[in-house]
C-alpha cells in the first residue's frame, strides 16, 4: 500500500465546528466538533470516495508521499 497525500482546507463555521473539503478529492466533506474528529470523519470519507471512484475509473491520482514533506502540528494550549 503506498501512502498518499490528500490536501484538506478545514475552517471553522459559525456555529463552531469544522469543516474539511478538498480539491484533490471531488465530494469529499467533512464535519467534526474538533479539528482531529473533521480529519477522522475526512479519512473515512477519503477512503470511501477513491474506493468508488476507483470501481468506476480504475485508478486514482493522487500525490504519493516523499521521503520528506511539510505536516501543520495544531496543539490546543
Amino acid at each position: 500500500m503506498v501512502e498518499q497525500i490528500v490536501k484538506l482546507h478545514i475552517e471553522k463555521l459559525p456555529e463552531g465546528v469544522y469543516l474539511a473539503t478538498s480539491d484533490d478529492i471531488q465530494g469529499l466533506v467533512a464535519q467534526g466538533r474538533t479539528v482531529a474528529e473533521t480529519l477522522e470523519i475526512a479519512r473515512d470519507v477519503a477512503k470511501k470516495l477513491m474506493e468508488a471512484q476507483a470501481d468506476r475509473q480504475g485508478t486514482i491520482s493522487l500525490t504519493n508521499i516523499e521521503d520528506s514533506f511539510d505536516y501543520p502540528l495544531i496543539l490546543g494550549v
